[in-house]
This record gives structure tokens, C-alpha cells and sequence, in this order.
């Protein structure tokens, strides 16, 4: 969602509602009416559900995404990212095989990451480097 969309996640997802254990570990984690990526994704685990499930609770909730673990989003004052030639051509290869339609999802970039021993936002850098876009968001943010 853009800016102007901002405070109108609910939009997204008519007719659905929020299971009430989810609901309630949300509203439990929220400061001030924000979620973090990693606790989005740390009470999926906990509680079972998938993180576009916590991602859509939250939209239906109004609660604002933040802490972006790529660095995408939700970081304060928007800085921008360093790019850089990517150093290591069988990274930049992998990247390359791993798009689908011009884009590396969220949870692949999450993987190659672990599978470079990187830190997810320095695999986000290399990305930039490379003119890849990652979508789609794991919670839905993207």
C-alpha cells in the first residue's frame, strides 16, 4: 500500500476476519499501533499461523508494519540504501535463477541470505546493486 493508503489496510481484505487467539497476541505485541516484521513473524510461529495470516490480521486491525527486515520499509527516516557492485558473481547468479516474473519473493531473498551467510539487509543491498525488486511481502506489506 502507498503512503495514501496509509490507515486503510483493511481495504485489502474484504469480508474476512481475524481468528481471536490472533487477534488478541497482536494487540498484546503493538507499540504504539505497530508491529514489527520479526514479531509479526515470531507469532506466526508461536501461534501456528502463516505470516501473510498474521500480515492480513494486522491490515484488518489497522496496524502499521514496521522493521522491515530487509530494510524495505517501517525504519524511521528513509535513508538511502548504499549500493554497490555485487563482489561475488555466484550470489549475483543465484539471484538472477531465483526470479519469478522480474522479482525475488521475500522468503527466497530470506533464503539465499541464510544460504550466503549474510545479513538480510546486506542480501537487500545486493539486490539494489543488481536492479532486482523483491515482492511479494511475506506479511503482505508488498
Amino acid at each position: 500500500m502507498t503512503h495514501s493508503d496509509a490507515g486503510n489496510y483493511a481495504a485489502k481484505h474484504k469480508d474476512q476476519s481475524i481468528p481471536s487467539k490472533l487477534n488478541e497476541a497482536i494487540s498484546a505485541a503493538l507499540v504504539d499501533n505497530r508491529l514489527s516484521c520479526s514479531r509479526a513473524h515470531q507469532l506466526a510461529q508461536d501461534l501456528g499461523f502463516t505470516p501473510i495470516e498474521v500480515g492480513r490480521a494486522a491490515d484488518l486491525m489497522e496496524v502499521h508494519l514496521t522493521g522491515c527486515q530487509l530494510g524495505l520499509f517501517g525504519h524511521g527516516k528513509k535513508e538511502k540504501v548504499k549500493t554497490t557492485t555485487v563482489t561475488d558473481p555466484k550470489l549475483e547468479k543465484v539471484l538472477q535463477e531465483n526470479l519469478y516474473k522480474g522479482s525475488l519473493d521475500c522468503l527466497k531473498a530470506w533464503e539465499i541470505a541464510s544460504e550466503f551467510n549474510l545479513k538480510k539487509t546486506d542480501l537487500m543491498t545486493a539486490c539494489d546493486a543488481c536492479e532486482i525488486k523483491i515482492t511479494p511481502c511475506q506479511l503482505g506489506a508488498f
